[in-house]
């Protein structure tokens, strides 16, 4: 392991106090700084010195000797803690490095990021290797360990033991346990995980929940088995109750739960104005979302619902870092941490004009700093998805008597097909699609019929999946023979086909999940495909999600896993997977 990623050397450390007796120089000094001070929640002016990636000094004094050292006069600006994002999913088309860059510009420098499609598609040697090199960017990033898979696996037991999770766990880059999905088992009966969650909690590592619609008794009972957090609130009540309980809560503002002003509002209606144990996050969005940017935006709308500017930027820098345990490292502008910093025009506009990030320049005077850095994927075993199959007439063969209906974007319900599905196009103005999961190896596939995806389009192929397999949605069997046979040129994507013509594409390259491209481009990708979904009569708002939910086990009521379609409450398999 690269140690001093996580933590500065001697011999750095040496250097960094030398620049306060002024025998080494800053290399970068903030001058007439008018900063907010998290431990006073003050705005102060001072000077700001940064040696190399480090805060060394913050104070009324300067260097004698300036030559060679960059000073920046910051008169009549403002300069907050660069802003964490406590809760990413860095894999929702985009990835990882082009998310964490992207989210620089706009002043999110840290990211705490899900470690689960490294299970699923890389070794743990290489995803380590990934992470470390990520490290290295002048964005922070940092990882949970996941105890559970989120969907019904045939490899749970290959992924999910103990030498896998304790070597995440302790890995100097993984900085929280979860996010816990599968809360459920844990109430009952589940001592592994159990185990891991107290493992996590030895190792002063927080352990975080998903406990949409907890009763209090669940709180209580999921507080006693080690969980510290959580960010699934989806009222104000829910939110002072988890805090009353001594929960972390995350406020979401998120492409799906676009929440935070919501929960902003009716947190003030119940009298609530301490904001300590409250952080914000957008929970994996969609690229699209991320338009304006991250956590920037999440500060915006908490200034603009009447929350102090102070205690709004405290929500989304020290506040998170507490979270973690980062305070001395992350979070504040403070001799000894990380030269993560915006500079701001006015203390009520969120978004930075200019980015430091471990001491490098992300965007200055409105103009974005590019660092050229080139990810090599297939070093970490992410190349282009090569799958070995080719989709036969037999693997379209739908005679389930069981489908999935559509509440909203993520949300299924059982309902009984009364459709003939033994025919080569489903006709009609019916909302009714094929569906089939097929396994990205070949082995076996589970098909049944999804109601209201579309109204008419023809043939969809995803390589994009929560488990990293195939999904195949459309109304004429032809179609989605030559999407699929598409998805799989471009290795491997989302394919939209159509009266037999491709009329989308969008190449995921990495693994087949993810996008190897900018930011600006995937979210005009993303915007274009959910705008030919709505004109073929999808009528929800994030298509992309729709796709990677399909398999998810925390989600009701009903799911198609790679075990067969399962009912989420009672886990019983209700159609099993078929061989191939």
């Amino acid at each position: 392991m690269s140690d001093h990623l996580y933590r500065w050397r001697n011999k750095e450390i040496r250097k960094q106090v030398a620049v306060i007796d002024e025998k080494e120089s800053p290399t970068i000094i903030l001058k007439n700084a008018y900063y907010l001070n998290v431990f006073l929640r003050k705005w102060l002016e001072a000077h700001i010195w940064i040696y190399n990636d480090r805060i060394v000094y913050v104070g009324r004094k300067l260097p004698e000797n300036l030559v060679g050292v960059s000073v920046i006069d910051c008169s009549g600006q403002y300069i907050v803690p660069g802003y964490i994002e406590p809760h990413a999913h860095p894999f929702q088309l985009y990835n990882p490095y082009e998310l964490a860059m992207y989210a620089g510009q706009t002043g999110t420098t840290t990211m705490m990021n899900d470690n689960l499609p490294w299970l699923y598609l890389t070794k743990r040697e290489k995803a380590f290797s990934l992470m470390e090199d990520l490290m290295k960017l002048p964005v922070s990033m940092y990882w949970w360990a996941r105890f559970d898979s989120q969907s019904s696996i045939n490899e749970e037991q290959e992924i999910f033991n103990d030498e896998e999770v304790h070597a995440w766990l302790q890995h100097d880059a993984v900085v929280q346990g979860g996010e816990l999905t599968a809360w459920p088992q844990v109430l009952k009966d589940d001592d592994r995980i159990l185990y891991w969650m107290q493992e996590a909690k030895r190792l002063r590592k927080p352990v975080e929940g998903h406990f949409p619609g907890a009763s209090e008794k669940t709180l209580v009972k999921l507080k006693l088995l080690g969980a510290s957090s959580d960010h699934e609130s989806l009222s104000g009540e829910e939110v002072f109750h988890r805090l009353s309980m001594g929960y972390r809560v995350g406020l979401r503002n998120s492409s799906v739960r676009p929440d935070l002003s919501k929960l902003l509002k009716e947190l003030q209606e119940l009298g609530v104005t301490s904001y300590d144990h409250l952080s914000m996050t957008t929970d994996g969005s969609t690229p699209s979302f991320y338009k304006g940017g991250i956590i920037n935006q999440c500060v915006q709308i908490a200034i603009d619902s009447g929350v102090p500017e102070i205690e709004a930027y405290m929500m989304a820098t020290y506040n998170a870092a507490e979270q973690f345990h980062l305070e001395e490292r992350l979070g504040a502008i403070a001799p000894g941490r990380v030269a993560h910093l915006n500079i701001l025009e006015s203390i009520d506009n969120a978004t930075p004009v200019s980015v430091i990030a471990k001491g490098k320049w992300l965007k200055r005077d409105g103009k974005l700093v590019d660092h050229n850095v080139k990810i090599e994927w297939e070093k970490y075993g992410l190349g282009k998805l090569e799958l070995k199959w080719q989709l036969s007439e037999r693997d379209l063969q739908f005679s389930m008597p069981l489908g999935l209906k559509m509440e909203n974007d993520v949300i299924m319900k059982p309902y009984p097909i009364a459709i003939d599905a033994n025919t080569e196009k489903i006709f009609g103005s019916s909302d009714e699609s094929f569906l089939m999961l097929g396994d990205r190896e070949g082995e076996w596939r589970v098909n049944t019929i999804i109601k209201g995806f579309t109204k008419t389009l023809g043939g969809l192929a995803s390589s994009y999946s929560l488990t990293g397999d195939i999904v195949l949605i459309g109304k004429s069997k032809s179609d989605l023979m030559l999407a699929f046979t598409r998805m799989k040129e471009i290795g491997g994507g989302i394919v939209l086909v159509h009266e037999g013509k491709v009329i989308f594409e969008l190449p995921l390259n990495i693994a087949g999940m993810m996008f190897d491209g900018k930011m600006n481009v995937l979210i005009d990708k993303d915007l274009e495909l959910k705008d030919i979904l709505i004109k073929h009569g999808y009528k929800y708002n994030d298509p992309p999600y729709s796709l990677l939910f399909l398999s998810s086990m925390h989600l009701p009521f009903v799911r198609i896993t790679p075990l067969g379609i399962i009912d989420v409450k009672k886990k019983d398999i209700l159609f099993p997977a078929i061989m191939r």
